[in-house]
């Protein structure tokens, strides 16, 4: 597994590889020891997967706060996802900005987002798969969210975003005064 840092601290690219034979494919989609510096001492407590439909449907921008803040490995099991990462920490020097990847099976990529970073993806094919990887236990109580067209962070979503739960469209907008998620 190959691991590359982003632009923006904390999060990074891993990157797989296949064995393929006559018989097809296999590939290691997480190992605790390769990915040892990115998630430390946490352990992966639960593993989530989401099926989304519709090309342009929009999921996002989550995170959970502390205590129960997590890091989250998010890969593509099927279809094609614009996948979005944003600095939310407190006295980050990359604070307010976003990064991107573009997840597929093919590709064998994954986003490791980190404590204090907001996640959420756009489709671009349909019924698209997502399995995610958390170091905390989903808390409804320390769920947190911005809206994805939040212009102080400026997500270049590739296609007009579509297809959002009521939920997601009334996600609040950064205030101005937002200092950050201390971590």
């Amino acid at each position: 597994m190959k691991l590359e840092q982003t632009d923006i601290a904390g999060i990074w690219v891993a990157e797989g590889t296949a064995n393929q034979d006559q018989r097809g494919a296999f590939s290691r989609l997480f190992c605790s020891r390769e990915q040892q510096d990115i998630i430390g001492s946490r352990s992966i407590v639960q593993i989530n997967h989401s099926v989304t439909r519709r090309v342009g449907a929009l999921r996002g921008l989550h995170y959970q706060f502390p205590p129960h803040a997590e890091t989250k490995i998010v890969r593509c099991l099927r279809g094609r996802v614009f996948d979005v990462a944003v600095d939310l920490r407190k006295g980050s020097a990359t604070f307010r900005k976003w990064t991107s990847l573009e997840l597929t099976p093919e590709n064998r990529r994954a986003l490791v987002i980190p404590e204090g970073c907001a996640h959420g993806f756009q489709v671009l094919e349909p019924n698209s798969e997502l399995l995610y990887l958390h170091t905390a236990f989903y808390a409804p109580e320390a769920e947190g969210a911005v809206r994805f067209d939040d212009p102080m962070i400026g997500v270049d979503w590739p296609l007009t975003p579509t297809d959002l739960s009521e939920r997601d469209l009334h996600h609040p907008f950064l205030d101005k005064n937002f200092e950050g998620i201390v971590v």
